[in-house]
């Protein structure tokens, strides 16, 4: 299997960034890590192996890009409006710089975002900003209601509105933008023990609202929010 190794200074986020590739052809997926992890969990926790043999084929291509997490999100010791901030500056580093990268490596019309947990907010929310960008998405065991688990501390602009999925995707009307996300595919899995289904629920919901197609699988035997299952549903949907 094809793997590279990439790092550059990033001029949106003001510091080196590291990504890796996997795979030489097939859907490019740029994958976003879990909850201030890093660019090589995808590859440590076995994801990339259980989809081995469709980067070997060249029917799947991955990049596994870096999380600012920690100094967005997850930053105490800044304010809320620095966080969203930090957010918007890595949502620029993943349009102009990672996707060129994408596009230089892979010319296939389309193009993915795939996440767990909390890398599932991210996949699901960069492709709902940018349809044109990103074709489709698989979200497992995504988290949405960031104002439910506390990141802001009851700060509410503009800019959070429009990175809190629940509350923009149910007032979309533009009818260009919501014809771009009717044409995409949007993959929304998780389990009967998994904290975040309800969140799942409802994005499926205020999709379905918009005739926007969704597909929300609800996994049983028991599967919760780890990696075993994650491991399994990608093997699955990607």
């Amino acid at each position: 299997m094809k793997r590279e190794y990439h790092k550059w200074w990033s001029p949106e986020l003001g510091r080196d960034m590291e990504l890796l590739v996997f795979g030489h052809d097939g859907l490019p997926a740029v994958v976003f890590p879990t909850s201030q992890a890093r660019f090589y969990e995808f590859e440590d926790r076995g994801m990339v192996d259980a989809v081995k043999d469709k980067l070997e084929c060249g029917k799947l291509q991955l990049f596994c890009v870096d999380s600012v997490d920690a100094e967005s999100w997850y930053n105490r010791d800044v304010g809320a409006d620095w966080r969203i901030a930090r957010q918007i500056q890595y949502e620029n580093y993943i349009l102009r710089e990672v996707i060129p990268l994408v596009r230089q490596r892979n010319h296939r019309p389309h193009l993915a975002t795939v996440g767990c947990s909390f890398g599932g907010y991210h996949a699901v929310n960069m492709a709902l900003r940018h349809p044109h960008v990103f074709s489709g998405c698989l979200s497992m065991s995504g988290a949405y209601d960031l104002k439910g688990l506390g990141f802001l501390h009851g700060y509410y602009s503009d800019e959070v509105y429009f990175n809190m999925p629940l509350d923009y995707v149910p007032n979309i009307s533009d009818h260009h933008y919501l014809e771009r996300l009717r044409h995409n595919t949007y993959v929304l899995a998780t389990g009967v023990h998994d904290q975040c289904w309800n969140d799942n629920e409802r994005l499926a919901a205020a999709l379905r609202a918009k005739h926007v197609p969704v597909r929300l699988d609800v996994w049983g035997d028991n599967t919760g929010h780890d990696w075993p299952w994650w491991q399994r549903m990608a093997q699955v949907y990607l």
